[in-house]
Order: structure tokens, then sequence, then C-alpha cells
């Protein structure tokens, strides 16, 4: 969702995206681009995240996602907007 030039994703990634340090390098990112949000692996071997923050900042994340750390082989990525949880730090979540 966007308000006031600040946009709210949930993004699942797929591919090779668990054992590799996909949620480590999603943290470090997030964190370097200022976003709020989290990460988490999900049992079925995606990568679920939410990233929020200003609009081109978000859609630059995105864009890294698709690439992410060097071990890993990212096939998709589906994003729908989603509520945006305020300014706080950018963390990882426990696998579900």
């Amino acid at each position: 969702m966007e308000t006031d030039g600040r946009k709210a994703v949930r993004a699942m990634i797929l591919g090779r995206v668990q054992g590799v340090w996909y949620r480590g390098w999603t943290v470090q990112t997030a964190t370097a681009f200022g976003l709020s949000g989290w990460v988490r692996n999900r049992a079925d071997g995606t990568v679920e995240a939410l990233f929020a923050g200003p609009a081109g900042t978000v859609d630059r994340m995105l864009a890294a996602c698709r690439r992410g750390p060097p071990a890993a082989v990212v096939t998709d990525i589906v994003v729908e907007p989603a509520p945006d949880p305020g300014d706080r730090p950018f963390e990882q979540r426990a696998t579900v």
C-alpha cells in the first residue's frame, strides 16, 4: 500500500533461497536502504518478506531481491500490497 510517498509490500521469493544466507543478506540490504519490515523462511522453501519505506527505495530492494546473495537462484518474486508496519528496524523472524 502507498501512503504519503511510502510503500509497503509483501514479497514471496521463490527458487534456491534457503540455506544460501538469503535472510541475512535481506536484513543487511534492507537496513542499508533504511527500510522497515521483516524477512523469514517458510516451510515450503520460499522466503517471505515485508518491505516498507519510500516507494523508490522499496522498488530498489525488490530489484536487488531478484539477484539476492551470490549462492541464491531466484526464479520468481510474487509481490502484493501490505499494511505499513511503521518506522521500525528491519528484522529477521522465525520460520513459519
